[in-house]
C-alpha cells in the first residue's frame, strides 16, 4: 500500500527540504505510518526516497491497547517524540482528534463489516451540515463503516492549491457495489468518480490476513492525478501474484512477495492496458436507473367467489365493526351493518355473471345494480368492491385515471439499467418499447443532483471486467472420466461385500 500510495511521488519527495505528512485515522499499532516514513525516509539501499525529507507522522486509534503501543512504539522511534504527540485517542468517525489539518498522504485499513452505532448521533449530525462536514456524499447502511473512513480520508487530502494530497485505503469488496442507485454507498463512490479522485483499485489475493480470509482491495485516490490519468480509472487484478506461507497464521496462509509487489506497483506506474490492468473512462462505471410503468388491466365478474372477496374488504367489513361503547347501541349498530353487508351481496349477485374486460363498463352495471336495489355507495364501498371482483388481465382494456392518465399497475413496475453515456429515451425505445408497447418511463422519478430522468447510481463490478470465459470439458473427456470413477466405485464395492 505504501509502495502504490508514494508511485510517481519519487522527483517530488526528493526535493531538497521537503516536509512530508502522513496521517493514519485508524492506525493500530502504527506499522502503516512506520513503515511509509521509513519507505520515505530510508537509505537507497533499503530503497529510501529522501533520507533528508521532514517527515511528519499523524493518527488516531479508538482501541487503548493499541493506541498504547502505537504511542510508546513512536517513542521510543523518534528522538523528540514529535510524531508519537501526534497519535490520538478517539473515534476519528464522531471525534476527529486532527480536525482542520490536511495532510500529503494518507492511509489506513479501517475495519471491515464493523458498524458505526456508537458514532451515529455525530455522523448524522456532521452529514446534515452538508459540504461544511466530512460526510457530505452520503452514509452507508449503519452495519458497515468502511466508507465513512473513505469519506473522512478524501475530505482531509491537502488542497490541489496546497499541492494535493493522495490516499491509500484497503477494504473489502462491499464498497465496489453495495448500495443501489441514490444508496449512501453509490453516492460516495459518485461522489469519488465524478471529481475525478479515483486513480486506480488493485484486487489482492484472498487469505492475507490474520483473523479474515476474504478477498480485498487496495482504492488509490487523489485530487492531482497525472495528466494522462485524468478522467481514467485503472483497475488492477492481483489476484494470482501471492505466494504460500511456510506456516499459517490463523486466516493468514498467503502473502505478497517482493516480487509480486514489484510487478503490482510496475503495472500501476506503466498505466496500460496488459494482462491484468484494464483502463476505463470514469463514466463507465456509471449508470441511471430509470422506472418503467405499465398500464393496469383488470377483468371484473361479479361471481359468487370474488364476491366472497369483500369480507377481506376493510370498508366492507367494517360496516359490521361498532365502536359505540354502549352495549345495546353497539349492537344495534353492528346488526344494522350485517343487513346492508347482506343487501351489498345480493345487489351484487343480481349482476350479469359476464367477464367484463373495461372497468368503466363494468362501473356502469354497478351504478345501474345499485340504483334498481335502492343502495347508494360512497367511494370506499365502490373501492372495496372493484378491487375484490377484479383480477389482472392482460387481454383487458386499459385502467384510466379520472385526469385520463394511464393507471400505472405496481406489480408490473420494472427497473432499467441504462449507461450513464446514453439517452434514457433511445435505450428504452431500443431495449424495451418493441417487447412492451404499452410501458412507458416515469418520468418523476429523477436524479436527486442534476434533476434529469432516472436516478444515476456507480458500482464497480471488479469480477466482470476481469472475467475470461472457460469453455467446457469435451463430452469424451468427460464419459472417460465417469467410466474411471464407476470402475473405481465397482471395485471398492467389491473389496466391501467380498
Amino acid at each position: 500500500m505504501v509502495e502504490l500510495l508514494l508511485a510517481g511521488d519519487k522527483e517530488k519527495i526528493r526535493e531538497p527540504g521537503i516536509v512530508v505528512t502522513i496521517c493514519d485515522p485508524c492506525c493500530g499499532t502504527g506499522g502503516m505510518l512506520t513503515i511509509a516514513k521509513d519507505r520515505i525516509n530510508g537509505t537507497p539501499d533499503a530503497q529510501g526516497i529522501n533520507p533528508q525529507a521532514d517527515v511528519f507522522l499523524f493518527g488516531q486509534e479508538v482501541n487503548p491497547e493499541t493506541f498504547a503501543v502505537c504511542k510508546s512504539d513512536l517513542f521510543m522511534k523518534s528522538e523528540s517524540g514529535r510524531d508519537a504527540e501526534n497519535i490520538a485517542f478517539g473515534s476519528t468517525l464522531s471525534n476527529d482528534r486532527h480536525a482542520g489539518r490536511s495532510f500529503d498522504y494518507l492511509i489506513a485499513n479501517p475495519p471491515y463489516g464493523k458498524d458505526w452505532k456508537r458514532d451515529e448521533d455525530a455522523v448524522r449530525d456532521e452529514f446534515s451540515r452538508g459540504t461544511a462536514g466530512r460526510f457530505s456524499a452520503g452514509l452507508p447502511r449503519i452495519s458497515d463503516g468502511q466508507m465513512l473512513f473513505l469519506q473522512h480520508m478524501a475530505s482531509r487530502m491537502n488542497a490541489v492549491e496546497d499541492g494535493g494530497g493522495r490516499l491509500a485505503i484497503i477494504m473489502n469488496g462491499s464498497p465496489l457495489f453495495t448500495g443501489d442507485a441514490g444508496s449512501g454507498e453509490s453516492e460516495i463512490r459518485r461522489w469519488i468518480i465524478e471529481n475525478d479522485w479515483l486513480e486506480a483499485i488493485v484486487a489482492l489475493p484472498e487469505q492475507l490476513f490474520y483473523n479474515t480470509g476474504i478477498a480485498t482491495y487496495v482504492w488509490i485516490v487523489s485530487n492531482r492525478k497525472a495528466p494522462e490519468r485524468k478522467g481514467k480509472v485503472q483497475l488492477i487484478n492481483a489476484t494470482k501474484l501471492w505466494t504460500p506461507m511456510r506456516r499459517s497464521l490463523g486466516d493468514k496462509r498467503r502473502e505478497i512477495a517482493p516480487e509480486h509487489r514489484r510487478q503490482i506497483v510496475a503495472l500501476h506506474e506503466k498505466f496500460e492496458e496488459a494482462e491484468g490492468s484494464k483502463i476505463f473512462d470514469t463514466s463507465y462505471f456509471g449508470y441511471r436507473k430509470i422506472q418503467v410503468e405499465r398500464p393496469l388491466r383488470l377483468n371484473f365478474q361479479a361471481s359468487s367467489e370474488r364476491i366472497a372477496r369483500l369480507e377481506d374488504q376493510k370498508a366492507f367489513a367494517g360496516l359490521a365493526i361498532s365502536k359505540k361503547k354502549d352495549p345495546a347501541a353497539k349492537a344495534a349498530e353492528e346488526a344494522a351493518g350485517l343487513a346492508v353487508q347482506k343487501q351489498i351481496k345480493e345487489m351484487l349477485a343480481t349482476m350479469p355473471g359476464t367477464l367484463f374486460l373495461g372497468r368503466d363498463e363494468f362501473v356502469a352495471a354497478l351504478n345501474t345494480a345499485a340504483k334498481s336495489a335502492g343502495i347508494k355507495l360512497g367511494a370506499p364501498m365502490k373501492k372495496a368492491i372493484l378491487a375484490a371482483l377484479s383480477e389482472r388481465d392482460e387481454e383487458a382494456a386499459i385502467c384510466f385515471n379520472p385526469d385520463g392518465a394511464p393507471e400505472l399497475d405496481p406489480d408490473l413496475r420494472d427497473h432499467e439499467i441504462v449507461p450513464l453515456d446514453e439517452s434514457v429515451y433511445d435505450f428504452f425505445e431500443r431495449e424495451v418499447k418493441p417487447y412492451l408497447p404499452d410501458a412507458w418511463i416515469n418520468e418523476s422519478v429523477r436524479d436527486q443532483k442534476d434533476g434529469e430522468v432516472g436516478k444515476i447510481g456507480y458500482e464497480i463490478n471488479f469480477n466482470r471486467y476481469f472475467y475470461v470465459y472457460q469453455p467446457p470439458r469435451p463430452l469424451e473427456e468427460i464419459k472417460a472420466d465417469i467410466k474411471t470413477l464407476e470402475k473405481e466405485i465397482l471395485q471398492l464395492l467389491s473389496e466391501v461385500t467380498s
